[in-house]
């Protein structure tokens, strides 16, 4: 049975038609039936059309409820709307089977209708970075199709040494680490009855060490880490190291969180401004098994 599926744009412009028109086809071929949003390719300064344009364009794509609604990349943007959401409208398209799939920005998105309304969407590809380029990595493209077919319920990946027997449960949230800090002290930010004895996953791109253990130490500070049942760190892709560094990196940034949050905090998880990701169900009650340096994140019945 074909799923129809909406390429839209919540937040950053498309700089070129060509890579949108180019993921449409290959979805396409994995019989999805393919409409791109008539505001897709809207422009109007760094974003992907006016406020109102890209507002309209997700309440348009809700009234519709696809199976799959798809970001086509992300950017800036969506903070600009979370007042204006119809939160009831989007919970309403979930509830009638549409999978809002995206990552990086659209974590404002994914997080804010938890907030307001509880459901479930899926942190994932873009449309763009990751089905419109030369090639599509084989992992991710996988990932995607057998969680839009809701044939996806686990996925598994290495961490370090350290936590082998860990056995937890609780609700899987989270995303762009810069994002999920935006929200905090917000009317979008999720309740702790949604997050509370969570597991947390966490990414970034173009972030020094120094800068996401700031973000991290906020979310400590904060009381959110502790409240967790488990933090799963993804990539933090992109950054560069400078002199004044002298050893200082990813892995003391690591080192210096476990130092202070009662939490396991965990490495490895392929997911990230990276070519190789995983497709996340965000708002979803998951199980978080480790044997030896084997993790395996398990839930059934997702949306």
């Amino acid at each position: 049975m074909t799923t129809a599926l909406t390429l839209f744009t919540p937040a950053g412009v498309l700089a070129k038609a060509a890579p949108l028109r180019r993921a449409a086809r290959r979805l396409a071929a994995h019989d999805f039936d393919v409409q791109i949003d008539e505001s897709a390719l809207a422009r109007h300064q760094r974003f992907g059309g006016d406020d109102d344009t890209r507002l309209a364009a997700l309440h348009r794509i809700a009234r519709q409820a696809p199976g799959v609604a798809l970001a086509t990349r992300g950017g800036y943007g969506l903070t600009r709307l979370l007042d204006r959401i119809d939160w009831k409208l989007i919970a309403r398209s979930v509830d009638k089977g549409t999978r809002w799939v995206g990552q990086s920005d659209v974590t404002a998105l994914q997080l804010g209708l938890l907030a307001h309304a509880q459901g479930v969407t899926w942190a994932g590809p873009l449309a763009v970075d990751d089905f419109g380029g030369d090639a599509v990595d084989d992992i991710t493209e996988a990932c995607f199709l057998e969680a839009m077919s809701g044939e996806l319920e686990a996925l598994g990946f290495r961490t370090e040494a350290g936590f082998d027997g860990l056995q937890v449960r609780g609700t899987l949230w989270g995303g762009n680490l810069c994002i999920v800090n935006s929200l905090l002290g917000t009317p979008h930010w999720p309740k702790a009855g949604a997050t509370k004895g969570g597991v947390l996953f966490l990414e970034d791109v173009n972030e020094h060490p120094y800068r996401i253990e700031r973000n991290l130490l906020q979310l400590h500070q904060a009381g959110v880490l502790d409240a967790q049942k488990a933090v799963v760190l993804g990539a933090f892709s992109n950054w560069r190291k400078s002199p004044l560094d002298r050893g200082y990196s990813l892995k003391t940034t690591v080192a210096q969180l476990r130092s202070v949050t009662k939490t396991p905090i965990l490495t490895g998880l392929p997911f990230g401004h990276v070519p190789t990701k995983v497709t996340l169900p965000v708002g979803q009650r998951v199980e978080l098994l480790v044997d030896g340096r084997n993790v395996l994140i398990g839930w059934s019945h997702a949306h």
